[in-house]
């Protein structure tokens, strides 16, 4: 029985918080670590959903590894970055949202892009399980 107590208090003190998720995703994106966010934040099974699909993304994409890879060609798609900004987050229950600006310059055309997406999570047994991007 023991054991069994033992068990159940590691268990809850290695799953964190929405609030914590919330702080470290932020602090992490502000540092422009977004792989090493989704490899410590994120469900293997989390979905992302963009505002839009566009050639170069679908509205949808499924799984860690998918959503890591499209961080991946959107970062080669990035000649150069001048400002990265996330808000402070607001945390409800299982669920939180911040804001994130970014201004950047494309490889392709040069085109300048200066977009501010409302980010949405939520947030399952310690885990993201799922994002929303909203413009």
């Amino acid at each position: 029985m023991l054991n069994f107590y033992l068990y159940r208090c590691t268990l809850k003190s290695t799953i964190m918080t929405t609030q914590e998720i919330a702080g470290r995703l932020v602090v992490l994106c502000r540092q422009g670590k977004f792989e090493t966010a989704q490899k410590e934040l994120f469900s293997k099974d989390v979905v992302s959903i963009e505002p839009y699909a566009s050639p170069a993304f679908e509205k949808e994409t499924k799984g860690l590894s998918a959503i890591i890879e499209k961080g991946h060609k959107f970062d080669k798609m990035v000649k150069e970055t001048h400002k990265l900004e996330v808000s402070e987050p607001l945390v409800a229950n299982n669920s939180f949202s911040c804001t994130m600006h970014m201004d950047v310059t494309m490889k392709e055309d040069s085109r300048h892009m200066d977009m501010t997406e409302l980010c949405v999570y939520e947030v399952k047994d310690g885990k993201i399980v799922k994002e929303m991007f909203l413009v």
